[in-house]
């Protein structure tokens, strides 16, 4: 039996591929790819890459978003600021994204996501979140915040 795809399988396939959302953010990270190497771990240049993307998000995302800024680079002032797939992200010295932030506006969902990359080090026994969804940021979601960002980086 051949394993080609019959038109009709090819057609189908085609129709449930990437939205446009997928799409734009994989150019954004093929973008991000070239200047990544061009930089070279250049802080300022991430950051402003960082700053820009919080700039064209919406009111709440962006508002969530520099908070995030805020509480990363306070707790964890190691992690270079840069973008992934068009959104904040934080990296290691290695390069490695360790953290990062997920507009909602960006996939159109009800919440905004901070998650975590694997080598962030938030293992716990057989099971840990490795992503949290984000309405507002308050005291109680700054503390935790805090604790995940320093576990995330061996503190």
């Amino acid at each position: 039996m051949s394993s080609k795809a019959t038109p009709k399988q090819k057609t189908e396939k085609d129709a449930q591929g990437f939205s446009e959302a997928e799409k734009s953010a994989m150019k954004a990270r093929a973008q991000e790819m070239k200047a990544e190497a061009k930089a070279s771990k250049n802080r300022a240049e991430g950051e402003r890459a960082l700053l820009e993307a919080i700039a064209q998000m919406v009111d709440t995302d962006q508002m969530l978003a520099q908070r995030i800024h805020e509480l990363v680079t306070q707790n964890a002032p190691q992690l270079f600021p840069k973008t992934w797939y068009g959104m904040p992200a934080y990296a290691n010295q290695d390069g490695k994204v360790i953290c990062f932030f997920q507009a909602a506006g960006k996939f159109n969902v009800r919440y905004a996501t901070f998650g975590f990359q694997p080598d962030a080090v938030l293992d716990e026994g057989n099971l840990w979140a490795t992503s949290f969804a984000l309405l507002s940021i308050g005291e109680q979601e700054e503390a935790q915040i805090r604790q995940l960002v320093q576990k995330a980086i061996g503190k």
